[in-house]
């Protein structure tokens, strides 16, 4: 199973469910993967999205794979050119999946709440980013 995929993307989607259930202030969740030159959103929980597709350096997400960092965005209003995957979104998190200069994509937490997200959430994220990224590395060797 692990040659052709299935096992990260039973992951990937085990951690989506797993994030959205850990905390009342995650009101969408969902993973955005590396394409050619542009996110492509493998799986969400939330409203539904027309941001399927997110442009390199667009947005939140495609604006920290691009610069190699992880974003804590606490008011999405004052963001030029925010992408809004629910309309009720007030500050939004992303945590890159990355392993070593790999970056596969980005954990993508949205709040209704202005300035959901501190570091103590940034630091178990973290956590759960890296251990997805070591199985899409490993899948990819």
């Amino acid at each position: 199973m692990r040659d052709g995929g299935h096992l990260s993307d039973a992951l990937l989607r085990k951690a989506v469910r797993s994030i959205a259930a850990a905390d009342d202030r995650y009101d969408w969740v969902g993973v955005y993967l590396v394409g050619e030159e542009e996110l492509w959103l493998h799986n969400y929980i939330g409203e539904p999205t027309d941001y399927a597709k997110i442009p390199m350096g667009a947005s939140v997400s495609g604006r920290a794979v691009a610069d190699r960092q992880n974003a804590n965005v606490k008011d999405v209003a004052k963001e030029e050119g925010y992408l809004a995957n629910a309309p009720e979104t007030q500050s939004e998190l992303v945590i890159l999946i990355r392993a070593g200069d790999d970056v596969f994509g980005g954990i993508d937490i949205d709040s209704e709440q202005v300035a959901a997200f501190n570091e103590d959430d940034e630091i178990a994220l973290i956590g759960i980013a890296d251990k997805l990224a070591e199985q899409l590395a490993a899948e990819r060797r």
